[in-house]
């Protein structure tokens, strides 16, 4: 069975809304011009293209992936070593813009993230996404259970972002 967590987007929001913008108004303009299609084309890649972990848990193994115009998906499979680890943590992300009239808009998205680690605890990459402590906390317990891989939580010198 795979399961693929939709991460981040690759422009961030800001990009994200000015590609898709860009993308309608270039069907608007296919309708008179052809050469609309290059609007098309770049506003596809700016707004669609997102970030995403690809997890087989049959094969043991997963992707990270930069999924470009939000279907082709690329990146190399890494098989899931048993020394791995499955942790927590807190992500805050900030985005800025900047518009024509030098204004700048900040966009700060607080979420968790599940991720996995090597046998140092040194992250190797992000695998899920969540909302809320508990959910991250739930998911955390599904892929470690899945994956056969212990949860960083459970060991006793961890930091556990539930106690923060």
């Amino acid at each position: 069975m795979k399961a693929e967590y939709v991460l981040d987007k690759s422009f961030g929001p800001a990009g994200s809304t000015a590609g898709v913008i860009v993308f309608i108004a270039g069907l608007a303009m296919v309708y008179f011009h052809f050469t609309g299609l290059i609007l098309v084309v770049v506003g596809a890649f700016v707004g669609f293209s997102t970030s995403s972990a690809i997890l087989d848990y049959d094969q043991k193994r997963i992707r990270f992936s930069n999924n470009i115009f939000g279907i082709i998906k690329t990146g190399k499979w890494m098989l899931v070593d048993p020394t791995m680890k499955v942790g927590l943590k807190k992500s805050n992300r900030a985005y800025r813009a900047y518009s024509q009239g030098n204004r700048t808009t900040e966009t700060t998205l607080t979420d968790f993230r599940v991720y996995i680690c090597d046998a140092g605890n040194r992250e190797i990459m992000e695998v899920r996404k969540c909302n809320s402590p508990e959910e991250a906390s739930k998911a955390c317990d599904t892929i470690a259970v899945s994956l056969d891989l212990r949860n960083i939580k459970n060991e006793p010198d961890a930091k556990n972002i539930l106690d923060a």
